[in-house]
């Protein structure tokens, strides 16, 4: 079976490869183009990928970006945004066994800025829309910083830290790869308030293909690759 990674590269080659189709048939064609500028924020909620595993919480953070629309098709269109991200992971230190929660804390929050650029897929009526957003992502880390409760340098030393085994390294490893690439998707739906006004709502997906640790064969993590989810409000303005 074909590792995550591999399938994800296969899926950026056929989204690059459907953008391609979508310019050619709109060069085919003469439909009267359509430029839009915008912006949208919302939440996100993200974790890591990490190989060997480590229980985790999603980590809540925001999202946003100033997005740039252009359509000439009847159902086609590309957008490109540039935007930041919160991403990261909360540890889980909970016993899987018992309904007591442990109250030890770790979260690492970490900024991006990003810039996917997209195939739009849409369809509906003229005052409202759905659409599937789908394409390459890559992002460049802004800032990083730790919140816990405890000495995460030597964790054993707190009274509630758990008996089992558990990795620590990620604790106190620094980012060694500020720059993440990856591929996004999203859906959503678009109200027209007139012809050139419209709000939109969006839930979108972001897989990482890159690692954010060391990932050599003599590395502690073979893997650790971001995932995302982002709930967003955007608003568009027609240009022309």
């Amino acid at each position: 079976m074909a590792s995550i990674p591999t399938a994800c590269s296969k899926l950026l080659l056929c989204l690059t490869l459907l953008s391609a189709c979508a310019g050619i048939a709109s060069a085919e064609t003469h439909y009267k183009p359509r430029i839009s500028l915008g912006g949208r924020a919302g939440v996100s909620m993200s974790r890591i990928s990490l190989s060997p595993s480590v229980r985790q919480n999603w980590l809540t953070g925001s999202a946003g970006s100033l997005t740039f629309r252009y359509t000439e098709e009847k159902i086609f269109g590309l957008i490109a945004e540039l935007g930041w991200s919160q991403r990261g992971w909360s540890e889980n230190f909970s016993d899987p066994n018992s309904k007591v929660k442990n109250p030890l804390e770790y979260k690492r929050s970490i900024t991006y800025i990003s810039l996917p650029v997209m195939t739009h897929v849409y369809f509906g009526t003229r005052r409202m829309k759905f659409f599937f957003n789908a394409g390459p992502e890559v992002s460049y880390m802004l800032t990083s910083g730790i919140t816990s409760n405890f000495d995460y340098h030597n964790p054993s030393s707190s009274a509630h830290w758990p008996d089992r085994a558990r990795m620590t390294e990620q604790l106190t490893m620094d980012i060694s790869n500020r720059f993440d690439y990856g591929i996004t998707a999203g859906l959503g739906g678009e109200f027209y308030l007139n012809p050139r006004h419209s709000v939109n709502i969006e839930a979108r997906f972001y897989y990482g293909l890159g690692n954010i640790f060391p990932a050599k064969v003599s590395d502690t993590f073979s893997a650790s690759r971001c995932m995302n989810l982002e709930l967003t409000l955007g608003y568009w303005f027609r240009l022309k």
